[in-house]
């Protein structure tokens, strides 16, 4: 069978995206190369301390020919909106998250909130991508 590896997120700025993650956030560096061969192609990867199975990838958006200008914008436009995908990550005391992650300097688009799953915030990173903050409390 196989294993999830990583997931991808588009960012504007590597470097920004990589002070927020790690700084803010508190995630660990996974990887960090950059290939000359592949015109600077940079790979970055980050993770939570202790999630070895799986990174994200904070990608920068590709000019052509990988990406045309068009496709560029319309990608742009989605992470504006918060519509570029998500990132859900688990708690086991959300107000506690909330309060250590707002104090990182963190700016929350929703506070903890009771949901009929658990307790759940919202957040986006500088490039706009959504993260939940959940604590899931037992459904069954």
């Amino acid at each position: 069978m196989y294993k999830l590896a990583n997931t991808q997120l588009w960012v504007h700025d590597q470097e920004e995206a990589l002070a927020f993650y790690t700084q803010k956030l508190g995630m660990e560096v996974r990887a960090d190369v950059t290939l000359p061969e592949l015109g600077d192609f940079r790979w970055v990867t980050v993770a939570p301390p202790g999630e070895d199975e799986v990174s994200i990838v904070l990608m920068a958006i590709p000019g052509p020919p990988v990406m045309d200008p068009d496709t560029a914008e319309q990608v742009k436009d989605l992470m504006a909106k918060g519509f570029a995908g998500a990132v859900f990550l688990t708690t086991d005391d959300c107000q506690a998250s909330y309060d250590e992650l707002k104090a990182r300097g963190v700016e929350f688009t929703e506070p903890p909130e009771e949901r009929p799953y658990g307790i759940d915030a919202g957040f986006r990173d500088p490039s706009g991508n959504s993260f939940r903050l959940t604590e899931v409390r037992n459904l069954g």
